[in-house]
């Protein structure tokens, strides 16, 4: 089910003036924003576990090779299909699986019994892919290149939030956009079960006070944990702002 959290200070810890500020509280957070890449890391480990098994197991086992084929390719349909669509329920998963096993059943079905419907039968029995270990670990190789770009990227654009202030690093010279942190309300969207699943990840909006437009933040990895620091960081700043308003 979709999932949507609206933090502020008011809302995020202690309000009584003059509480000390919590041993706790993080003094920065880091959030980074992904792209949908990095959601697939199924099919990558399903190339590694391919290659490693096409390389000791060699390639004279063709029908071996063929399960192995077809295995991977369902892997990456099905990683394909989640970075493609959005399944914000429960439900939706559900429905997911329920055509999946449908589609496993039938196939194995008509591949024992190909004499129920022929054409059905003669069409699976055709479909016969066949890669080897060179193969499978060119992909996971063209993946794993993608990934190191990905973690180089992202080494110049993101997010740092302080207590009195949120930062935007960005560029190779390290360009640095300033934006005040009090009164900053945080929301977080869950808007796809599966990529939850695989990197708890979600989507965070950022509004700070002076600015009026949004910041949003997809793909923040381990996103309740970050909701959580940011929560105790909201609160120990509004405790704090109160105690120097009373004095």
């Amino acid at each position: 089910m979709a999932e949507h959290n609206t933090t502020t200070p008011a809302s995020a810890g202690a309000d009584q003036a003059g509480s000390p500020r919590p041993a706790s509280v993080p003094k920065q957070i880091f959030l980074v924003s992904y792209p949908k890449a990095v959601f697939l890391y199924p099919t990558f480990l399903a190339a590694l576990v391919a290659a490693f098994y096409m390389m000791f197991t060699g390639n004279e086992d063709t029908h071996n090779a063929h399960i192995v084929a077809l295995a991977f390719l369902a892997i990456f349909a099905v990683n394909l299909v989640v970075i493609s669509f959005d399944f914000p329920r429960t439900t939706s998963l559900t429905l997911f699986f329920f055509l999946v096993a449908v589609g496993v059943g039938l196939w194995f079905l008509f591949s024992s019994r190909p004499d129920m419907l022929p054409f059905v039968g003669q069409m699976i029995s055709s479909l016969r892919p066949l890669a080897n270990a060179t193969f499978y670990f060119f992909f996971a190789g063209l993946l794993a290149l993608i990934y190191i770009g990905v973690l180089i990227t992202v080494q110049f654009d993101y997010w740092e939030v302080r207590p009195n202030e949120l930062l935007h690093h960005h560029g190779i010279l390290s360009d640095l956009e300033r934006f005040s942190a009090p009164n900053l309300r945080i929301d977080k969207e869950i808007n796809d079960v599966f990529e939850y699943m695989l990197l708890r990840s979600g989507r965070l909006i950022l509004h700070p006070s002076n600015e009026r437009r949004a910041i949003v933040l997809e793909n923040v990895f381990f996103i309740n944990r970050k909701e959580t620091e940011l929560t105790k960081m909201l609160g120990a700043l509004q405790v704090q702002v109160r105690t120097d308003s009373v004095h």
